[in-house]
């Protein structure tokens, strides 16, 4: 098999034509909707074929108890390394948005034959990558679905949920003050939640259908600072904005901003999502503002259920872009945070100057950061209780070429007992947890992840520290 860069669309057409069988691992992946249960023997198939880059595992089940698996791949499947940034593709959360799925198994099946070919996309990738594939994250929905492109059932889960819909929103509890009940949640729900609080996942995109857009947050808004211009602005749009054209540009026709004939066009083949339409308790605002991730949501055929017969010609358009969106996870810095001591710690504040998330993000268990930023001059400032204040001016290259974002580690020094802070009325407030983390110890890389008392107060808190220090 050629490299990415040889190969066309005619080669690539040719070649998914032949008749593939699913579970042979030394031919290509047959072009055909296969149904769960044969996604999960495919998946188990490479995992137990390759156990040196694979490993397969479950993050819960369905409300009809079917398992939600994933497949990792990486030069660690089986735990985190220093380093190496988690990335994760999600497809398949609306049962009858069907697309995703296969793309996804094309994927697993490019890049398993593309690295034992010794193929350098391929071993760049895995060697320096660990990526988590979920190919559905509605099995139930896809069993009921139907096939009309734009109209049947199966979009919701089997309690008739929109998975999309069901999220914790900041901006909804902003808005009403409640306590939800996260055993309340729909079980794929909990699911992914439960995932992100295990990984520290520095970049993912959900595939959808039905129309042909890269969509970046914020879906939601409040009405505050965030609205510009109709859109809502997330602090990292830029990026946002980056790696949106990153797909759309590699995409066979989706930059050109049209196509679906439903009255939309979009400016390069992206947009922003409240922009587009308001979405509240959405997955990728929710991977932003308490998972730290980058979500894009993609929305990748105008067909929610393309015929089999298009399946080949609709993954040459993805292909590429599939393959450079990982790629984009090596934007920016990443590195560790360390005490007085020397010792790497968790829960240390990394900020940007100009860039006030909601819920700041911080180090993980083993005191690693990653920032996705383009190549630029920023000033971090890193907080730690009990230590000073450390500001820093980073000159931050390209990285995704280099298949590595830019390393730096802090170094904090402990703050002189009988000496005040250093700058009070500056950095030490953001040492106020604005989004009441409980630390979840458990698991890979353990997150920050948030509870839900005083969410409000502190989103007002937060509101009010940007405007007076922005």
């Amino acid at each position: 098999m050629s490299s990415a860069e040889g190969r066309t669309a005619v080669m690539s057409s040719l070649l998914f034509l032949l008749p593939f069988l699913i579970l042979s691992p030394t031919s290509s992946l047959e072009f055909r909707y296969h149904n769960n249960r044969e996604i999960e023997q495919y998946l188990h198939q490479i995992s137990s074929s390759n156990p040196d880059i694979a490993h397969v595992y479950s993050i819960g089940q369905s409300v009809r108890g079917q398992q939600l698996w994933v497949l990792v791949l990486g030069l660690s499947p089986r735990s985190h390394t220093l380093g190496i940034p988690e990335f994760k593709y999600v497809a398949n959360m609306h049962g009858n948005e069907v697309l995703g799925r296969v793309l996804l198994l094309q994927l697993v099946d490019d890049l398993v034959r593309g690295y034992r070919s010794n193929e350098s996309w391929s071993l760049q990738l895995l060697n320096s990558t660990r990526i988590h594939v979920l190919p559905t994250m509605n099995p139930d929905g896809f069993d009921e679905a139907g096939t009309h492109c734009q109209y049947s059932q199966g979009r919701f889960n089997h309690n008739g949920v929109d998975l999309n819909r069901n999220f914790p929103d900041a901006f909804a509890r902003l808005r009403r003050p409640q306590q939800p009940d996260e055993e309340k949640r729909e079980a794929e729900v909990r699911a992914v939640i439960g995932w992100l609080k295990t990984e520290t996942f520095v970049l993912s995109a959900n595939l959808h259908g039905g129309a042909l857009v890269a969509s970046y947050p914020y879906d939601n808004s409040n009405g505050g600072s965030e609205q510009v211009g109709g859109a809502s602005i997330a602090p990292d749009d830029d990026v946002f904005v980056n790696l949106a054209k990153v797909y759309s540009h590699n995409h066979g026709s989706m930059h050109r901003g049209g196509g679906c004939d439903v009255g939309a066009t979009f400016v390069d083949g992206i947009t922003n999502g409240f922009l587009w339409y308001p979405l509240e308790g959405g997955m990728q605002d929710y991977n932003y503002v308490w998972a730290q991730c980058l979500e894009l949501t993609l929305e990748i055929s105008c067909c929610k259920f393309p015929p089999v017969s298009e399946l080949p010609a609709l993954w040459a358009d993805n292909r590429k872009s599939l393959l450079a969106f990982i790629q984009q996870v090596h934007l920016g810095v990443k590195g560790r945070v360390f005490d007085g001591s020397g010792v790497p710690v968790q829960n240390a504040l990394v900020e940007v100057k100009g860039r006030k998330n909601t819920c700041p993000f911080r180090s993980d268990r083993h005191g690693e950061y990653f920032r996705l930023l383009l190549p630029g001059t920023y000033s971090f400032t890193v907080t730690y209780p009990g230590h000073e204040v450390l500001t820093e001016t980073l000159t931050v290259p390209y990285g995704p070429d280099r298949y590595s974002a830019m390393k730096h580690d802090f170094l904090l020094q402990r703050t002189d007992a009988n000496s005040p802070p250093a700058n009070p009325t500056s950095a030490t407030p953001t040492i106020t947890p604005t989004c009441n983390y409980t630390l979840n110890l458990e698991g890979g890389s353990a997150m920050a992840t948030p509870t839900w008392a005083g969410l409000s107060a502190a989103l007002v808190f937060a509101a009010a520290l940007r405007s007076a220090t922005d």
